[in-house]
Parts: C-alpha cells; sequence; structure tokens
C-alpha cells in the first residue's frame, strides 16, 4: 500500500480567520485527540506577532505540549527571519513559510516583494539549518490569486527553483484561494517537479472554495504527491486573500484516501470524535464534511483495507 502522510493544519490554517480564538487547553486537546487518532504530523501555530493573529498567541506553549506526543511531527509556520527564530528556541521539528506567487498577495500577505522574500527564504533556511529543522516553502496563491487573477505557470516554476537555491528542503503548491482544477494541479505539479526534482516536490496545499479540493487531491496523487494538507471541519482560509474559503476537510480526504486503499494510518472513527472538541470551543463556527453529515457503513472497515 502506498502511503501519504495527510498534514493536519487546522491549528494553524483553520484557526488563523476565526472570530474567536480557542483557548489552549482546547488546542491541545485536539492535537492531542488527532494523534491518538493516527494523524502523524500537525501544523500547530504559526510564530506571527499576537498584535497581527491573535489566535496564535501561545503557539510557544502548544509547540511544547505537542512535542510531548510520541511519534508527531510538530510543525509551526513562519512569516520571517524573527519568526523562524522562535520557532527554532522552541523547538519545532518542522517549519514553513509562505512565498505568494502573486506579489500583491505577498505584499499584502508579509509586507515583501518577491525579491525580498527570496531573501528572507535564505534567511531563514540558514537557521532551521543550523538547529536541524525541516524547512519547506509553501507557494502561496500557485494557481490563481482574488487579487491578480492568473498567476503564470512558469513564473510559478522560476520562483519554485529560486525558492530551492535559497535552501528549501521541500516545496508546497498552495491553492489559497481555491481556483485550481484537476487539469491545471496535474500540469503545474509536473512542471515543478521537473524544474526541482521529484523529493523536493511532494506536497500539496488545497481549499475547498469551489467544490474542487478532493478532485484536485486526487489529480496529484496521481502525479506523484505523497503529501496533502488539511483541516478538520474544513475551517480555515487566507485573511489577506478576499474570498479565500476553507481548506479540504480531513475527514473527508482520509475516508477517500482510506476507501481507495492508501495507507493513511488514520482512524476515521477516532477521527470524526474530534469534530467534538473543536465544535464546543468554537460553537459558532460551522464544521463543514460530507463524511461527518453521512457517516460510515457497515463495510467502510473492509474497503478501508481493499
Amino acid at each position: 500500500m502506498t502511503k501519504i502522510l495527510v498534514s493536519e493544519v487546522g491549528p494553524r490554517d483553520g484557526l488563523q480567520s476565526t472570530s474567536r480564538i480557542m483557548p489552549l487547553e482546547a488546542k491541545k486537546a485536539w492535537i492531542k485527540a488527532e494523534a491518538e487518532a493516527g494523524v502523524r504530523e500537525i501544523e500547530v501555530g504559526s510564530f506571527v506577532p499576537p498584535s497581527l493573529l491573535p489566535q496564535m498567541a501561545g503557539t510557544a506553549e502548544v509547540v511544547a505540549f505537542a512535542k510531548t506526543i510520541n511519534g508527531l511531527n510538530v510543525v509551526a509556520l513562519v512569516p520571517n527571519a524573527q519568526g523562524a527564530a522562535r520557532a527554532a528556541e522552541a523547538g519545532v521539528h518542522g517549519m514553513s513559510i509562505p512565498f505568494s506567487m502573486s506579489e500583491t498577495h505577498s505584499i499584502k500577505n508579509v509586507r515583501k516583494s518577491h525579491a525580498e522574500m527570496i531573501g528572507e527564504i535564505r534567511s531563514v533556511a540558514e537557521i532551521a539549518k543550523a538547529a536541524n529543522i525541516h524547512f519547506s516553502v509553501g507557494l502561496s496563491t500557485a494557481f490563481g490569486c482574488t487579487m491578480e487573477g492568473a498567476v503564470d505557470e512558469d513564473n510559478v516554476v522560476r520562483l519554485a527553483e529560486k525558492a530551492a537555491e535559497a535552501g528549501a528542503m521541500e516545496l508546497s503548491l498552495s491553492d489559497t484561494t481555491g481556483y485550481a482544477d484537476p487539469a491545471q494541479v496535474r500540469r503545474l505539479v509536473r512542471k515543478v517537479r521537473a524544474a526541482v526534482g521529484a523529493d523536493k516536490m511532494t506536497t500539496l496545499h488545497l481549499h475547498n472554495t469551489r467544490g474542487l479540493g478532493l478532485a484536485n487531491a486526487l489529480a496529484g496523487l496521481e502525479e506523484g504527491i505523497t503529501t496533502l494538507d488539511a483541516s478538520l471541519g474544513g475551517i480555515g482560509g487566507c485573511p489577506f486573500a478576499p474570498g479565500a474559503s476553507g481548506n479540504i476537510v480531513t475527514e473527508d480526504l482520509v475516508f477517500m484516501l482510506n476507501a481507495m486503499g492508501y495507507d493513511t494510518g488514520i482512524d476515521l472513527e477516532k477521527l470524526l470524535k474530534v469534530r467534538e472538541i473543536v465544535a464546543a470551543a468554537l460553537p459558532e463556527e460551522p464544521l463543514y464534511g460530507f463524511t461527518p453529515d453521512a457517516g460510515l457503513t457497515l463495510d467502510y472497515a473492509k474497503r478501508g483495507k481493499a
């Protein structure tokens, strides 16, 4: 069976746009319950100033807690070298930095041009290398931008090469605004893999704005993608990209992968129960997912092991 890593990004991407701040104890309970369900990697937060994203305050404390969970890969997002230094001090296992393929979005999101971001990536790579931390670069708005519209694929490839040259150990293609379609996913994954190597182009970060999230995930899998980001209940979105809605639903993604015979290592029944923790902490936040709504059929366990 092919192993696929489902990386849970809800505690970071899912919470950064919520109106209510999830208590740290609830966030810890969420992370612990997902790990017990078999989730092997969780993006537990981001090292951004609390004045900008108060939802991410206390990330260092969450990292310290998550590191006590055996077998869990604890990662965090960093916007710049200052954030990377804080993440390294906290002892994360991995860190990622967003590098928007739309320069307009880049300036809005992290207040840096493309040229400035390459320099920032180089600085973060040095910090990560010194601390022996895995460092990845998320190629945000790679499939389109709500501010700029279409994003040139050849420019995405060029910037991906620059990010790899600057020290990125791994790259992720991110459909920040939910513009992607399966044909575009196939095309861009092939182009970037050809440019930087299949070992570096491993991950897709997808949003479900137009209902194509799982179709895009499947297209990526068929092109050799081995890691897929998802958010419990589909919560999330980018506060600096107008119209960007939530991530693909972790529960639906796991159902599809398990039913197809991929090895995720995740117990879906246990995963579905984690929703109760999030719902209790964020009662006004809608949780999405076809699988939770429909329930599991009696033959699911057999299908998942086919």
